[in-house]
């Protein structure tokens, strides 16, 4: 379903499912948002495609020059821009990632995490290149999936979201290796190294790095090097 982030489980039932994650999973949220802030320079123009309500903004804008957050869900930028109304150099605009409405070269970090790559059900070489285009000469791009060490503690999760009824329930048949299949049509899936480098090998100009981060994040780190 790839509205799904936008129709259902968007502004606080989206806040509702952070609420719910276990504590090896808020271990995992909060090392891959510090392994981000570890990226960020002061006086950077830092992107963040997939903010929902902004649950992240105030902490890479507590480091940044300017944080822009964009997300497809209507009710979720509202919500975002009452809660972190306080934040001056923290916007939130309503826009699709895969057509964003920046010029080229504007960023100097642009993010996409939490498996943005796979939940936004678009096409993924797309995306990392429309990211690229936005970010400036050096700066970074940088993608997250999940590890695959995270999986049965990713499930935990997944399961307590369909509990509360924010999800459909979860098609253990079709649920493995990596995948979530609820019966309401919802999947999650995760991209893994050797397909973020089929994903960039054709994409020109640019250094690619692949890291795991407290083995439950893998980051996709691409530096654009343009001519």
């Amino acid at each position: 379903m790839k509205d799904y982030y936008s129709a259902k489980l968007s502004a606080m039932s989206l806040w509702q499912c952070y609420e719910l994650a276990p504590p090896r999973i808020q271990q995992y949220m909060k090392a891959e948002a510090d392994h981000v802030v570890n990226n960020i320079h002061n006086n950077d123009l830092v992107l963040e495609l997939g903010c929902g309500y902004g649950r992240l903004l105030p902490f890479f804008a507590a480091k940044a020059r300017m944080v822009i957050g964009i997300d497809t869900s209507r009710s979720s930028i509202l919500l975002g821009r009452k809660l972190l109304s306080d934040l001056s150099n923290c916007m939130l605009l309503q826009m699709n990632a895969i057509h964003l409405a920046f010029p080229d070269n504007m960023f100097d970090v642009v993010v996409c995490i939490q498996n943005g790559i796979s939940a936004f059900h678009v096409d993924q070489e797309l995306l990392i290149r429309e990211s690229i285009r936005v970010t400036k000469n050096g700066g970074k791009v940088l993608f997250s999936s999940y590890s695959e060490k995270i999986w049965q503690q990713r499930l935990e999760w997944f399961h307590r979201q369909s509990a509360a009824g924010l999800l459909g329930e979860i098609d253990t048949n079709k649920t493995r290796e990596g995948t979530i299949v609820c019966h309401d049509g919802f999947t999650a899936t995760t991209v893994g190294p050797e397909q973020f480098k089929t994903l960039t090998k054709p994409i020109k100009n640019i250094k690619v790095n692949i890291v795991e981060v407290d083995e439950s994040s893998l980051f996709c780190e691409i530096i654009p090097v343009k001519k």
